[in-house]
């Protein structure tokens, strides 16, 4: 019996969370006894196309039997098109995509979504803004890639849960370490930086929550340096070698769980592939919030000194 093969399409290899879904893909892989390979996109939309096209268009014999995706920039519509065309099975990670339905209509391939409920995330830190602001403040927030409806989902959520004594303004990342370091340094040359009141600093994942914490230790100095070490940041993933590491060392204050999907998605298409049955549509993965809400305190974040980036 021909043994399955799938594709894992990731968006950049620096991403912990990207690293944690290729780790549990591998992981699933080897329990069901498939074969993957894993692909980084380098966080460009046009060469994750190229990948993908190039594996669709090869021969039958070299083509694998799925397509597991966390789409770069666009939902790939065009792509999954032609996966579908060519009996592969296509699946999209941690994004709402329409087409989903449409492809699904007389199609042997699997399709579907499997996500982390990326409205809840949202809210999960507008609790967690409220928690560690009670008497409410000005946030600096950091996005992923403008125009990515992840990213809007998380802010637009966020926006609603947070107290209305909370201000919010926000800077434009890509998920990595290095765009959240470059936004806060560009900000920081601004004077109005100088003495804008900022009482915490949150972004939409751990990587831009840390990147940000390395351009306020490297950009500023003295008293001033330390004010924003002492600040409160938030992030998202919390990965174990990550976000999770970070907060307990106090780099972060706060995190939000996201299980990897990955694996997830892998073993429903091979299941709907080995049982010639159709997958779940649309799968919901639920986050919680780290520490727990009821352990972000105020009084837990003041501390005498700040904590050393390694």
């Amino acid at each position: 019996m021909k043994r399955l093969r799938f594709l894992i399409s990731l968006s950049m290899q620096e991403n912990h969370y990207q690293k944690l879904h290729a780790a549990a893909a591998q992981a699933t892989a080897l329990r069901l006894g498939v074969d993957v390979e894993i692909l980084y996109a380098r966080g460009d939309a046009i060469t994750q196309c190229e990948q993908l096209l190039q594996v669709i268009h090869s021969s039958k014999e070299t083509r694998p039997e799925g397509i597991i995706c966390a789409p770069v920039g666009t939902t790939l519509i065009q792509i999954a098109r032609q996966a579908a065309a060519a009996g592969v099975g296509w699946a999209v990670l941690n994004r709402e995509v329409e087409y989903i339905p449409e492809l699904r209509g007389g199609q042997a391939a699997p399709v579907f979504s499997v996500s982390v409920d990326q409205a809840e995330i949202g809210r999960i830190q507008g609790r967690q803004i409220g928690a560690l602001l009670p008497e409410g403040g000005l946030v600096l927030y950091l996005l992923g890639p403008s125009g990515n409806s992840t990213a809007e989902q998380r802010l637009t959520w966020m926006q609603t849960v947070k107290p209305s004594n909370v201000q919010v303004r926000t800077l434009i990342g890509d998920w990595s370490q290095h765009s959240a370091h470059k936004a806060v340094s560009r900000w920081l040359q601004l004077r109005t930086s100088h003495t804008t009141p900022v009482n915490l600093i949150a972004a939409q994942n751990d990587d831009m929550a840390l990147g940000a914490r390395r351009a306020f230790e490297e950009h500023t100095s003295g008293d001033h340096r330390k004010r924003w070490g002492r600040l409160p940041y938030i992030g998202c993933d919390c990965c174990p070698a990550a976000g999770q590491d970070w907060v307990r060392r106090g780099l972060l204050t706060s995190s939000v769980v996201l299980p990897p999907t990955a694996g997830i998605a892998l073993e429903t298409m091979v299941h709907a592939i080995q049982t010639r049955s159709k997958a779940p549509e649309h799968t919901i993965v639920p986050p919680v919030s780290y520490p727990a809400l009821e352990k972000l305190a105020p009084a837990a974040l003041q501390k005498a000194t700040v904590p050393e980036l390694i």
